[in-house]
């Protein structure tokens, strides 16, 4: 455990760093000053920082050079914090906070904090395009499949699904796990993937990446789902129980918090199977059980 806290803290240091050179008010951009303000406010307001971790854990453990992963790390925190910022707006889940801390457009206005949202979702395809550590054809399979996980057939995708089924009755599993695997497993699976990358793997090696990313994802909504139950609000950052309030299916509604835990389980056994044709990848294992066992 000790060997795995220091590693995870060595991952979430790197990419907080990172982050704050890749997006510095200086002279010539003062005039955005409160834009980068508000993309800044919402990149630090902390989180579990799970997908970088994911490329540098992947990245490291199929042998690939750290320092590779720098920019695909950075770029898959700034996609999922604007998708965050987005969701708690008014016209979406109508969040006032995120981890303890006033909501964006709550701090900042909602005008400001969509184009903050619309800032992050763009600046990252940059910063990898002018990375000097990747190689060209790194910098195209990484920014193609950042793309497909973000966009229609991926994240927003299926945040499209989630509202859709809002208050519907007719919700069962396989639509559940089909808006999950898109919203939530696709920036995880391409977490991954984008590690695979940095270190030149294989397209099967890759293949059981995007396997464990999506079953990982799967897992993590769940047990969401559960915390919004049973959950701590002053552990969470925020309120739970809004998914009651808001009419929304999920897999508690369906299966109860005993039979959505057992789910989540499974499901992260399932993952774990996937990790023993991946060497070195103790790191990744012991990140996979405690996401099962989180309390926020």
């Amino acid at each position: 455990m000790k060997n795995f806290e220091e590693k995870l803290s060595q991952y979430v240091g790197l990419v907080e760093k990172n982050l704050r050179q890749y997006n510095v008010c200086t002279e010539e951009n003062r005039s955005q000053r409160t834009l980068i303000d508000a993309m800044n406010y919402s990149l630090e307001a902390g989180g579990k920082r799970i997908r970088p971790a994911l490329v540098y854990g992947f990245c490291e453990a199929l042998g690939g050079d750290i320092k590779k992963a720098h920019a695909p790390a950075c770029a898959i925190e700034m996609i999922h914090t604007f998708s965050l910022i987005h969701d708690d707006l008014p016209c979406m889940d109508n969040d006032d906070f995120r981890r303890g801390k006033p909501s964006c457009h709550k701090a900042f206005g909602e005008a400001q904090a969509v184009l903050a949202g619309d800032a992050l979702a763009i600046l990252p395809f940059g910063i990898i395009a002018d990375d000097t550590n990747l190689s060209p054809e790194q910098k195209v399979r990484i920014i193609s499949a950042l793309a497909k996980a973000s966009g229609r057939d991926g994240m927003i995708g299926g945040q499209v699904i989630d509202m859709e089924i809002e208050g519907r009755q007719d919700v069962d599993e396989e639509l559940l796990r089909e808006m999950c695997m898109s919203k939530t497993g696709q920036l995880i699976a391409v977490s991954c993937v984008m590690g695979c990358v940095c270190a030149d793997a294989s397209d099967t090696i890759i293949g059981i990446a995007v396997e464990y990313g999506f079953k990982l994802g799967l897992a993590f909504q769940i047990t969401d789902d559960i915390l919004d139950v049973e959950g701590n609000p002053d552990e969470l950052g925020k309120p739970v129980g809004s998914d009651e309030q808001e009419n929304k299916v999920t897999f508690v509604t369906l299966f109860g918090v005993e039979g959505a835990k057992q789910l989540a389980k499974s499901i992260t056994a399932e993952a774990m199977e996937c990790l023993n044709k991946i060497e070195n990848s103790g790191f990744i294992r012991e990140l996979t059980e405690i996401l099962l066992n989180r309390k926020k």
